[in-house]
This record gives C-alpha cells, sequence and structure tokens, in this order.
C-alpha cells in the first residue's frame, strides 16, 4: 500500500468512527485536516502553545477564531504560508490552498462543530504493512540453481534482464570468506590445502572450508562482534564521568560461546532479557542479561542524584528507555521509542504500548551480580544475611533501650558540652580538612570503620580522633562525625588476638564535636591496629555517612600512626579532598581553643562516660555484647564464603551504593507521561508489548501488582512467537547483511514505514520461516546456506552494463567489495606479524593508561606500550571505552559503542591514509613482520613470496614481484612490510 492510500485509510476510518453522526462538512473537510495537520502537538495531552484543537469549547477559548471578519482569523494567518513558509505546522509541509479554502469556508460558516464530537490524535491502525504481515514460506522459484537462495536471486535478475558475473578465483574466495566468517587472513598452509582440495573438486572443497570455518573458535569471535556492535556494547559507562565497568566482560565472552556453540535464535533472545527466570538453573540465564546492561548509564543521575529528585527520576527513565529501544530496535527492527511522546507517526504503537514496556522494566536497574562460583554456599550466604540483618535489628533495638535509660542523666551534661563546642565551632577558622569520607549509605545504623595498622605492636598513651570540616548541606565543623561510635584496638586486623574496645560511645548519642579533638587515653598495652567504626552514621541532607579529618596514635608524645597504611569497610577516594590514607597525612586544623577551656570539655566527656557507665542496665549491656559477638563471628563466617564470579548485566537486587538503591524485585510505579513528562503523569501503566500481530498479547498481567521476574518472561516468549512477523524477519536480515555487506532491507534497525522495503521480500521470508521452522533455530545453518550460494561466490569485477541498470548492486549481480573493519585490520597486523594471541576469554585488556579511575578517568592510549604482550589478543577483547574511543579504530570505522550499529560506515579519508602508513601499530607490525621475512629465507625473491602469501593471501603477479622486490633491496623489510598493508589488495576483500 503507497504512504498516500495509507493516509488516505486512516482519514477515512478516523473520520467514520468518530464522527457517523455529526456534522457532514465538519466530519469530511475539517475534521480530517485539523486531525492530521495540527493534533499531533494540539491535542489536550501536549496542547504546544497552550493551545488544543480536541474540542469546540477548546478552539473558542483560544480567541484564534473572528466568525464577525473570518479572513482575519488568527488560526488562517498561522497556517497561511509567506513567501512558502507558514508558521505552523511547525517543521513540515504547509497546507495545501485547498486546505486553507475549506478552513476558511468553514469559519465564514460559523465554524459549526458539533458539541458531541471530540477530536482525537492521530493513530496509525493499519498493521497492513510487509513487515508486520504473517511470515509465509514462498515457493522456491523455478531454477537450475541448487541453492535456493540463487533461485530466489536469480529470478529477480532475469526479471529486469540482467546476469550475474563469474564466479572468482579460489584464492580471492578463500581470503573472503576466511576473513568473513572468522575475522582474520588464512595461512599459507590453509591455502595451500584449499588449493590442492579445490584441483579435485570445487564444489567439495568449498563446502568443507565453510563447515570447518564455521566450526572453528574465531566464528564466534567474528560474529560476535556483530553482536556487540548492535547492543551497544562497552566496558564504561559513558556521560559525564564515564567510569570502568569491571565486570562487563563475561556478556562478550558469552555471546562468542554462545554463537561458536550454535545456541538455538530462540533461547539465544531469552536468555538476554529473562534468562534469571526461565532459565535460574543455567550461568547463561544470568549471563545473557549484559545485553539490558550494555548501553551507556548516566552514573550521576543514579549514583550522585538518585530517584528522590527529578533530575535522578529522569535518569531512571532514560534508563528504561534506553533497555528498551536495544530490545525492540535489536530483536524486532521496531522503533518502539518514538511513542514516548505522542503516538508513533508510522507505525501502529500507541503511547499506552510504549509505557507498558517501562512497566515490564521498572523493577530492574544494572549492576553486578553473580553468575557462577557460589551455586554450593549460596544457600549458606543467605541464611548468613538474614541472620545478621536479625541480629542487628536486636543490638539496634537493645541500644535504644540503654539511650532511654540514660537520655534524662546525662541531659544538664550534655548542654553543657553543646554550649562549648559551639563556642569552638564559631572560633574555628573555615577552611577545608582532608581526610577519611565513606561511602554514602540510606541506613544511619550501616557499620562503617577505619582501621590504622602501626606495622608493629606499639605502648600507645593517647588515641586523638580529629573531625572533619565540610560545607556540604551547610554543615561545617563536625562533618560525617558518628553519632555513635567506639574504637577498638587489636594485635591483628580481624580483631581477635588481643582485642579490646578501648572508647565506646555506641550506647548513645553523641554530641557533634564540631572541631574539637577526641582524646582518648590508652591503658598501655601492645596495639598494632586501631579501629574507628561507625555504630550510627552522621546524617548529611537525605543520607548517612562516616568521615574524620586525622586518626593519631601518641607514643612518647610523637604519632607514630603518621603515614602508616589505613583499610576501610569502604570509601570514597576522590583527590585530593577525600582518601582513607588522608587519615593518617598529618594535614589537619587544630582547634582554636583556650587550654582552660579544652580541658574542661575533656573533663565534661569523661563524666558523661562514667555517667552512661553507671545508669546502663547490666543485664542488657550484657545482651548487647553478645549480640556483637554475633554479628562479628556471622559477618566473619559470611566473609569467608566465595564472592563467586560477576557479569555487569540488568538486575533487582545489589548492595546499594549513593543514591543507587535496589528495588528488590518491587516494580517502580509507571504512569503514561503526558508529552513525555514526568511532571505529567497519566494513567498508572501495567506490563505489556505492542500488539503488532493478530495474536499478540497486549498486556502480560492482569493485576496492579505483579512479579516483574514474569513480566520480562512474557516479554521474552513474544519477542520469540513463531507468531511474531519481526522478529525472525529482523534476524535473517542481519545473518544476510553480516554475510553480503548490505542487509535486504537496508534500515536493519527499523522495518516500519519510516525505513526501507526489502530488495527480495520473498527470499527474506524464505530465510525467515527456514530459521524459524528449524527445531534447532540454527544460526549456522543459515550461515551456511548463504555462504554456500553462487551469489556470494561470485567476482566483485564491475559489469558496466549491469552498473547501469542496478548501480548499487541490489539485485546482487556482482560481490559487494568491501574494506576490512577496523578490528580486522588490526588483528591481521598481529596475525601476520606473527604476534596475535590466540587467547580465548577472560577480563579485557587496556591498550591505555587509565589516570584518574576513582573519579572522571581519563584513557590515555599515547601512553600504551605496543611490546606489551597483555594486548597482543584479538580486537574482540579490547576494553572498550564510550568517551574516548581507540584512535586508530575510530579512524577506520569502528562503530559506536553507545549506539546500535547494525551496519558500519566505510569511509575514505586522508586521515585513514596516514594511519595506515603511520600508525604506531603499523610500525610496531613491520617491524616484527621484518623479522619473519628475515628469518623464513635470506633469498629476496623468496622473502617477497613469503610476505606476499601471508599478507595478500597470494603470491605477486610479474610486475608486482618486481617492484616489491627492488623497494625490499632498497629499503629494508620493515618498509616492504608497511608497502604491503597499504595496499588495496590487503586492506580491502574483493
Amino acid at each position: 500500500m503507497s504512504h498516500d492510500r495509507w493516509v488516505a485509510f486512516v482519514i477515512a476510518f478516523t473520520t467514520t468512527f468518530s464522527f457517523a453522526s455529526a456534522d457532514d462538512d465538519f466530519a469530511e473537510t475539517v475534521a480530517p485536516i485539523l486531525q492530521q495537520r495540527c493534533l499531533d502537538c494540539h491535542n489536550e495531552q501536549l496542547g504546544k502553545g497552550d493551545f488544543s484543537l480536541t474540542t469546540a469549547e477548546d478552539l473558542i477559548a483560544s480567541g484564534y477564531l473572528d466568525l464577525d471578519n473570518a479572513d482575519d482569523s488568527y488560526l488562517l494567518e498561522l497556517v497561511t504560508p509567506v513567501d512558502g513558509h507558514a508558521s505552523m505546522p511547525k517543521d513540515a509541509q504547509p497546507l495545501s490552498d485547498q486546505e486553507i479554502d475549506s478552513l476558511r469556508k468553514w469559519i465564514r460558516q460559523g465554524a459549526k462543530w458539533p458539541a458531541q464530537v471530540k477530536l482525537h490524535q492521530s493513530f496509525v491502525r493499519d498493521k497492513d504493512w510487509w513487515s508486520l504481515k504473517p511470515i509465509t514460506s514462498p515457493p522456491v522459484p523455478e531454477s537450475d540453481a541448487a541453492n535456493p537462495v540463487d533461485a530466489f536471486i536469480n529470478q529477480a535478475l532475469s526479471s529486469r534482464g540482467m546476469a550475474a558475473v563469474e564466479k572468482a578465483p579460489p584464492q580471492v574466495l578463500l581470503r573472503r570468506v576466511t576473513y568473513d566468517l572468522t575475522g582474520l587472513p588464512p595461512t599459507p598452509a590453509e591455502s595451500l590445502a584449499f588449493l590442492a582440495d579445490w584441483q579435485i573438486d570445487q564444489q567439495a572443497a568449498w563446502e568443507s572450508l565453510v563447515g570447518r570455518l564455521l566450526q572453528s573458535k574465531r566464528f564466534g569471535e567474528k560474529w560476535g562482534q556483530h553482536w556487540l556492535d548492535v547492543s551497544r556494547y562497552a566496558e564504561t559507562h559513558g556521560f559525564d564521568k564515564d567510569k570502568p565497568r569491571s565486570n562487563a566482560w563475561p556478556y562478550r565472552d558469552y555471546v562468542i560461546a554462545s554463537l561458536n556453540d550454535d545456541k538455538p535464535y530462540d533461547r539465544f533472545v531469552q536468555e538476554q532479557v529473562a534468562g534469571d527466570v526461565l532459565f535460574p538453573n543455567d550461568p547463561d540465564g544470568v549471563l545473557g542479561l549484559g545485553f539490558l546492561a550494555a548501553g551507556p548509564w548516566d552514573f550521576i543521575g543514579h549514583w550522585e542524584v538518585g530517584e528522590g529528585k527529578l533530575d535522578g527520576r529522569i535518569a531512571k527513565h532514560l534508563d528504561r528507555d534506553e533497555m528498551i529501544s536495544a530490545v525492540f530496535n535489536v530483536f524486532q527492527s521496531t522503533t518502539v521509542q518514538c511513542a514516548q511522546c505522542h503516538h508513533h507517526k508510522f507505525d501502529p504503537i500507541r503511547m499506552q504500548d510504549y509505557y507498558r514496556l517501562h512497566a515490564v522494566f521498572s523493577a530492574v536497574d544494572r549492576a553486578d551480580r553473580v553468575f557462577a562460583g557460589r551455586s554450593a554456599a549460596q544457600q549458606r550466604a543467605d541464611e548468613l544475611d538474614r541472620q545478621i540483618t536479625a541480629l542487628q535489628s536486636r543490638r539496634d533495638d537493645h541500644q535504644r533501650q540503654q539511650q532511654d535509660l540514660t537520655a534524662k542523666q546525662t541531659a544538664p551534661i550534655d548542654l553543657k558540652i553543646t554550649e562549648l563546642t559551639q563556642r569552638f565551632r564559631t572560633e574555628q577558622p573555615q577552611q577545608p580538612q582532608f581526610g577519611y569520607h565513606s561511602q554514602i549509605a540510606s541506613n544511619p545504623n550501616e557499620e562503617k570503620w577505619v582501621q590504622i595498622d602501626l606495622g608493629s605492636p606499639r605502648l600507645i598513651d593517647e588515641i586523638k580522633l580529629f573531625p572533619a570540616f565540610d560545607e556540604f548541606a551547610g554543615i561545617g565543623a563536625g562533618f560525617g562525625f558518628p553519632v555513635r561510635y567506639r574504637v577498638d584496638v587489636a594485635l591483628d586486623e580481624r580483631l581477635i588476638d588481643g582485642h579490646r574496645v578501648l572508647f565506646d560511645a555506641s550506647g548513645s548519642d553523641q554530641p557533634n564535636p564540631g572541631c574539637v579533638t577526641i582524646n582518648i587515653a590508652s591503658d598501655r598495652q601492645p596495639i598494632q591496629f586501631i579501629r574507628v567504626t561507625a555504630t550510627q552514621l552522621a546524617e548529611r541532607s537525605d543520607d548517612f555517612i562516616f568521615a574524620i579529618a586525622e586518626i593519631e596514635a601518641i607514643a612518647d608524645r610523637h604519632n607514630v600512626a603518621l603515614n602508616c597504611n589505613v583499610t576501610a569497610k569502604d570509601t570514597i577516594e576522590a583527590p585530593v579532598r577525600w582518601g582513607k590514607q588522608n587519615v593518617v597525612d598529618g594535614i589537619y586544623f587544630k582547634e582554636l581553643t583556650d587550654d582552660d577551656a579544652m580541658e574542661r570539655l575533656q573533663q565534661l566527656r569523661r563524666e558523661r562516660q562514667q555517667l552512661v557507665r553507671r545508669s546502663r542496665s547490666e543485664q542488657v549491656e550484657s545482651e548487647l555484647r553478645n549480640l556483637r559477638d554475633q554479628i562479628d563471628a556471622a559477618i566473619a563466617a559470611r566473609n569467608q564464603i566465595p564472592p563467586g564470579k560477576f557479569v555487569y548485566a540488568a538486575a533487582t537486587s545489589f548492595d546499594a551504593g549513593g543514591q543507587f538503591l535496589p528495588t528488590n524485585g518491587q516494580p517502580r510505579p509507571i504512569h503514561l507521561l503526558l508529552r513525555g513528562d514526568l511532571r505529567s503523569p497519566s494513567e498508572l501503566m501495567r506490563p505489556g508489548a505492542p500488539p503488532l500481530w493478530d495474536t499478540a498479547p497486549e498486556t502480560f498481567v492482569d493485576e496492579d501488582h505483579w512479579d516483574e521476574g514474569i513480566a520480562r518472561a512474557e516479554l521474552a516468549r513474544y519477542l520469540t512467537s513463531t507468531d511474531n512477523p519481526l522478529a525472525w524477519r529482523s534476524i535473517a536480515n542481519r545473518l544476510w547483511g553480516w554475510t553480503f555487506g548490505q542487509p535486504l532491507v537496508g534500515t536493519a534497525n527499523d522495518f516500519g514505514r519510516g525505513g526501507t522495503t526489502p530488495s527480495h521480500p520473498e527470499l527474506l521470508d524464505y530465510l525467515a520461516a527456514r530459521l524459524r521452522d528449524d527445531p534447532d533455530h540454527s544460526l549456522h545453518s543459515i550461515v551456511n546456506l548463504l555462504v554456500t550460494s553462487e551469489a556470494y561466490q561470485r567476482s566483485s569485477r564491475v559489469d558496466p552494463e549491469m552498473a547501469a541498470l542496478d548501480a548499487d548492486n541490489a539485485l546482487l549481480w556482482r560481490a559487494n567489495r568491501r574494506r576490512l573493519t577496523a578490528e580486522e585490520y588490526r588483528d591481521s597486523l598481529y596475525a601476520i606479524a606473527g604476534t596475535l594471541d590466540d587467547s580465548m576469554g577472560g577480563p579485557s585488556f587496556q591498550d591505555f593508561v587509565i589516570e584518574k579511575p576513582e573519579h572522571s578517568p581519563h584513557y590515555q592510549y599515547d601512553q600504551h606500550d605496543f611490546e606489551s604482550t597483555a594486548s597482543h589478543r584479538r580486537s574482540i577483547y579490547r576494553f572498550v571505552v564510550r568517551s574516548q574511543p581507540q584512535p586508530m579504530l575510530t579512524t577506520l570505522d569502528c562503530a559506536d559503542p553507545s549506539i546500535s550499529t547494525p551496519r558500519r560506515d566505510e569511509s575514505t579519508t586522508a586521515l585513514q591514509a596516514l594511519t595506515y602508513w603511520n600508525d604506531r601499530l603499523v610500525e610496531y607490525a613491520a617491524r616484527h613482520f621484518a623479522d619473519r621475512i628475515r628469518t623464513h629465507n635470506v633469498n629476496p625473491n623468496q622473502q617477497v613470496d613469503f610476505a606476499c602469501q601471508l599478507s595478500l593471501g597470494r603470491l605477486p603477479n610479474e610486475l608486482e614481484s618486481k617492484v616489491l622486490h627492488e623497494h625490499l633491496r632498497d629499503h629494508g623489510p620493515a618498509n616492504l612490510a608497511r608497502i604491503l598493508f597499504n595496499l588495496n589488495a590487503f586492506v580491502y576483500l574483493d
């Protein structure tokens, strides 16, 4: 159906539905104009310009009509073009003269608008579009070709009077298919073996070669890169701080392994959306969820701002939008995200459909989660977690009892301490101190500690605690000093040998010390480890922390803690302001007080401690000690359980950090947002998806409360339903594009009316049906079918006659010549130089030096040492950075990891020429390739042959041999290598 016929259908349908009983003139002429040209912006939800055309009352209230003089109406002024441009519709074609005349006539006749008629934003209901129609396996055209792919291709060519070019030579085919399936050049030994087989039986040799390459572990590495391109995979968050993700790589390895194992495609999809629910006992069920977390993530919006503020909620909304877009762009080739602010302009997707998908992912965040290594111990770990929580709750109850017992008796002393402290606070100069700052907590009862190792047992006279100073939230002096705390000392870091509590202020709330030093007398027993534990954290604005400027250990009037080693439960490392080592750096600001006042304050504190001890219930105190011992024992046991292996993936339960809090599986409420604005919530949404085919469900649950895992599982089943026409067409199109260099549908992420149509629709449906109906849903089977076709094996020679009929080669009368991808070029340099490390899997190598990783990292590629063997692995194992991509690979059109890239760009620039000749990696590879050339043979002619066989996959012709031999003689093997690395015969695949 053409675009014009489709628009006419929508207008006719909407008019018939809404206005059957309305005034005929308004219904037939005016309403369609308003609906199609105005109402997308000026409806009751959006109301752009505070102007709505939903009802007659809205229009009259606007003042845009002049019923006494219709031609002076502001509405007509807005839509009438001046010099070809009209104010409205904004950013669209002006109304036609006929449409303007219809509006003018209607206004002149009194602008009659039936009172019961309410206009609604237009919505595309029509599913009569190629990608939404059911997939029926078309019959294979009659043909002499053995491969059904060729039958469809040849039929299209012959129908246009065209003919295909000849088959490519075997050396060209070997190089082409080896790169296409493995991303690496064929070795000389592989070339000799294949050419020998080719002489005996071409078809058998080809099928054997293809089968071997599909079974190679290198297949998953090459085709895994295709998948990572569309998955927006990288190992940093992106956005402002672009922090590293240390556990992103297991998802990459999962993709490679899944493709090598030829995992059924429906299982592959389901694992990446709801694997933890559908396959709870399989590590791949968690690993696959790395897909949902692969894209960019706003660290500041989630970690530092949080959902308590509008900006934090916006970050969360955009995060879900990124997941939804990824799922539907990649698995469905559908731009569902276009329905965020209004119904989709081209496809049958409503705003309600879009926000139902938000409900599906409403409990999901991105975090490290365990995927393996804890199965035997997981039950014990969970049991200990529950036990620790229960014990801490009982401890808190006992501490409240003690607080109630002592509060009245300590009140007079507390008042005096506060008065003196306030005096010191006002006298203290407001200058920053450097110190320790814990991670931010949402619960004041979460314990935090910082510990000093004196290096060896020492006899300590006194321990001094110096409060910090920070103007955050107007706090100033005493910033972050705990409300309750204790000081433990021991001879070992686990506080077992020689352990004792030197000072305990955990039984009741303590006045903030301001800038006054806390002096704690020691017992003159040997001490090596000093731990200050905050048992109740200090409040900032809407969260809780532990901060302290300095800890001193005084022995014979010297601070023996200076520059000692410091550990902590957790820490914020933000040089130079905060860092755990700052707590022993000797940098702080002493209080400005008179000695008498200071002595008085210390005396009051000692009196308060004695009063607290006397007023405490010995029974409660005994129970508190017992509870603390039990908590310590449980925590120690919990820490002995191996942490397991982690993957950065979609998660609902994880350790809170900063303002980033887990939902623990509790869905967040999701509303339809008018204009896509979080400040304009409308109806509450339940999980669901667009009903894009007749049997598709619209919602996944019937209740307002649901299990988030069930919702994701239903979405996974929706995405892989055999009735789903988009899913199978989408992957069939991708497989074709990754094999032939251009997909059958050029817009691989958009099969809607905003995209392109298939060049070979019957062939696409044949492939989609074949994959769908295959019990194994085997991707290998489809790839094998494609590369064994005559179409794949054609020469890339340009026939002028055919080019005049089909310049873009849409009908595949020849092979598409292509340049090596950035990763293929890099990997080939290492392979030919003889230094490629072909080990698979594991943490990524870094071809940069990272600066300031704890705050806003800088990735310095110019500092990388190319001789470091750690970086000699294949490019797919490279640590991928979003904000600062690898310069050489970016120049060679590497994919942007922040967006889904279904097809690589292939540009030609002067910078690329400079890169091929002068890049540091090229120089490195040329040196090592030269070593291979020298050691292979001393005969210059054989050296040239060997170099060409390695780099070009063939021997040089007579002219090439002469020129290259002269260059070798005059400039040496390293420069010969650089020449070869720059040849089109090396850089391009014919």
